[in-house]
């Protein structure tokens, strides 16, 4: 039994180094793109980018970096609007999203059809912080809507891409994503990692499920 988990810690380390270097490959592809992308944003004088508290494995917070998407005054604009409107304060409390969020500025939206606000998140993977393919990245007050599948949760890092991303994303319901997450990680591998970063290629392509 020893063995068995000194080999595993073995294939994790090895999973996450592995991580680790597709992660500084693809910034360094991406490097032209993204300058781009942080020229455009930054034409309303706000900063590029933003990091928002997540949870990661053991419980650990993390600053999860991404592209600004949204106005500069964003998090008053969000008490304005859950204050006035019943209907988006209701949907905020179920899915922790707005459909239609009108924070959301006009390059950020075209960011978020294409995944491109997600590209910071290669400076977690090569922080430690998540890997290139895990459930998806939570606050802690959703930690608190998994349930028992929390500790599922929390038994690996969180992933740029992972099951949601690849099965409908915005279109599946908050339960649907508990239930990806919980699978993923009772199922996790690395043949099913390869199968979900080689669809969710063909999810940025197509940019199906995206908001």
């Amino acid at each position: 039994m020893a063995a068995g988990r000194a080999r595993l810690g073995i294939a994790e380390r090895l999973r996450r180094g592995a991580d680790r270097l597709i992660a500084l490959i693809l910034l360094v592809g991406f490097s032209p793109l993204m300058l781009a992308c942080v020229a455009l944003i930054r034409r309303d004088g706000g900063p590029a980018t933003f990091a928002h508290y997540r949870v990661g494995a053991s419980g650990r917070v993390f600053r999860c970096f991404k592209f600004r998407s949204m106005c500069i005054d964003a998090e008053r604009v969000l008490r304005d609007i859950l204050e006035k409107e019943p209907a988006l304060r209701e949907e905020w409390r179920r899915t922790f999203k707005l459909q239609k969020d009108p924070r959301v500025t006009a390059i950020g939206a075209w960011l978020r059809r294409s995944s491109l606000d997600e590209l910071p998140q290669l400076l977690n993977v090569l922080r430690g912080d998540m890997a290139l393919v895990g459930p998806r990245p939570i606050t802690l007050t959703e930690l608190r809507l998994y349930g028992p599948a929390r500790w599922q949760y929390l038994s690996v890092l969180p992933g740029m891409t992972g099951l949601w991303q690849v099965s409908g994303r915005n279109r599946v319901s908050y339960e649907r994503r508990v239930q990806l997450d919980d699978e993923y990680v009772k199922n996790r591998s690395i043949w099913l990692d390869l199968q979900i970063l080689a669809r969710t290629i063909l999810v940025v392509v197509t940019r199906d499920g995206a908001s």
